[in-house]
């Protein structure tokens, strides 16, 4: 709820959702909420380069390009005052590494989150550091996340990790292209694992263990804060007005938690966008031994008051969707997604016993980094049909989140209400539905996007609002949807069938 002595007119707040499939931005109102408008680019999602299997990588210069296209989209479809936005936030991909020389230059393409090469670099290091040490004071391993990617470099593009002035995240990139300072964030650096949790610092044993410069890792700023103003150059680029001020920054799941208002222990938002993820808030530093869920600050943890996000993340989620329709279903005529999900609900709850495991796209850590490939299991081509297909696709992305739920579970996660933005496969009413079947838990869809939630979340980094709480004013539910008795009981036997045939591929 918005203050009674909170005041505002005419202030806009802009906000950016640095994906690996397009970057979105907002303009939202900072005194109703409102969002005013909200664009993308491009129109066809960005490329992944993948040079080798379990590669993933991404030109930075591409996400500065869209970031220029799509600020111009909201700039002429509703012909801004700029002079009016008051602060800017970002949300991006997390676990991404970009690199620049000490002239600023790009040192090469971005390794980003789903990339797996460097797996076999976190297990090496696991081991030398000490599984009780990683857990105590990063609560996780060292894993495939930015550090152990960093290491990567440095053994096998040895040319060019000897150039290297500074290390960023996707977000840090973005921030620094927009006010000419390189900074992080400790969020920013948890999602690396290279924070101490412990000493509240850069985790320099990390950087130690793998032989990397001190140097490389940016000043640090806070989550909500005053990180730089736009430049000139940029402005001109973008179309803004220079020195307006970058006030947030946060890794896309616990900005997505943010954007539902998910602050406090015991609250739970999801997404299933390109991955799916479910992210649970503590305030207890505990990790799961076997790094197949993670632990993260979240943007309103503090010293005095902790606030951790835990984090299960399913690489191949909407992706799939996306490959069904892009490679198997448009070779006719075009398909869109509310299509694909019409055709699905023709389709039975266990789709007939069709299996699909959607482990395609890399080394899954719920599975302790491994890369088991997508699997369609149990076809039949006199009994199932594109109808059976896309619903047990659909399952199979359900019952991957459920299995990560249950070791979230098991670490004291308690799961009763879940939050999501009404986007992405949350827009499908058979998934949606089959979520809160499959889980139990109710799931409340909210009109909120990444985007829109960094706009209000700059808002109250820059002290436009007063309370972290004055933020979510306007910010409205579409939708409650609740488990069907029914379907719960068809589930339990569909799950197991699914598990089992899981199980035999681990």
């Amino acid at each position: 709820m918005i203050t009674s002595t909170l005041i505002l007119y005419d202030m806009y707040l802009l906000g950016y959702d640095i994906g690996s499939s397009s970057i979105k931005a907002s303009l939202v109102s900072a005194d109703s909420g409102e969002v005013i408008t909200s664009s993308f680019s491009p129109e066809k999602e960005m490329e992944i380069v993948s040079c080798h299997s379990g590669w993933a990588e991404q030109d930075p210069e591409i996400w500065w390009k869209h970031v220029i296209n799509t600020t111009q989209k909201i700039i002429k479809n509703r012909r801004v005052d700029v002079k009016k936005i008051r602060a800017i936030g970002i949300s991006y991909q997390m676990h991404g590494l970009v690199m620049i020389d000490k002239n600023k230059k790009i040192l090469r393409k971005s390794i980003i989150w789903c990339d797996s090469r460097a797996v076999e670099i976190g297990k090496k290091a696991f081991k030398q550091i000490g599984s009780k040490h990683c857990f105590e004071r990063y609560l996780n391993s060292p894993g495939n996340f930015t550090a152990s990617k960093l290491k990567w470099v440095k053994d096998y593009e040895p040319q060019i990790y000897s150039k290297i002035y500074k290390i960023m995240l996707p977000g840090d990139y973005i921030a620094w292209r927009m006010t000419g300072k390189i900074r992080t964030t400790p969020e920013g650096l948890s999602e690396a694992i290279l924070w101490d949790f412990k000493k509240n610092n850069v985790a320099l044993d990390v950087l130690d263990c793998f032989g990397i410069s001190h140097d490389f890792i940016p000043e640090l700023a806070p989550t909500f804060s005053f990180q730089g103003e736009l430049t000139k150059q940029a402005a001109d680029e973008l179309g803004l007005h220079p020195s307006t001020p970058i006030t947030y920054r946060a890794g896309d799941q616990p900005n997505n938690a943010f954007s539902l208002g998910v602050l406090n222990t015991g609250e739970i938002a999801a997404t299933a966008g390109t991955s799916g993820v479910i992210y649970g808030i503590s305030n207890r530093r505990k990790c799961e031994k076997k790094s197949r869920v993670n632990i993260f600050l979240h943007v309103n943890h503090t010293k005095e008051d902790p606030r951790y996000g835990v984090l299960l993340c399913i690489n191949g989620t909407a992706i799939l969707n996306s490959w069904l329709k892009n490679n198997l279903l448009s070779f006719k005529n075009e398909i869109d997604y509310h299509t694909m999900d019409r055709i699905a609900h023709k389709a039975p709850i266990g789709s007939d016993g069709l299996i699909v495991l959607p482990f395609g796209n890399g080394a899954e850590r719920i599975f302790e980094n491994k890369d088991i490939g997508c699997q369609i299991v149990n076809l039949k081509f006199n009994t199932h049909s594109t109808a059976h297909l896309l619903r047990a696709v659909q399952e199979g992305i359900v019952f991957s989140m459920k299995y990560g739920l249950d070791v979230m579970k098991k670490m004291g996660v308690k799961v009763h209400l879940i939050k999501a933005g009404y986007a992405n496969m949350f827009l499908s009413p058979v998934f949606h539905q089959a979520f809160s079947d499959v889980t139990g838990a109710s799931l409340e869809l909210y009109d909120t996007s990444g985007s829109s939630g960094a706009a209000r979340a700059a808002g109250y980094g820059a002290g436009i609002y007063k309370k972290i709480t004055d933020s979510f004013i306007g910010l409205k539910k579409i939708k409650t949807i609740t488990p069907d008795k029914e379907n719960v009981k068809k589930y339990r036997e569909v799950y197991y069938n699914w598990l089992n045939t899981l199980n035999k591929n681990l």
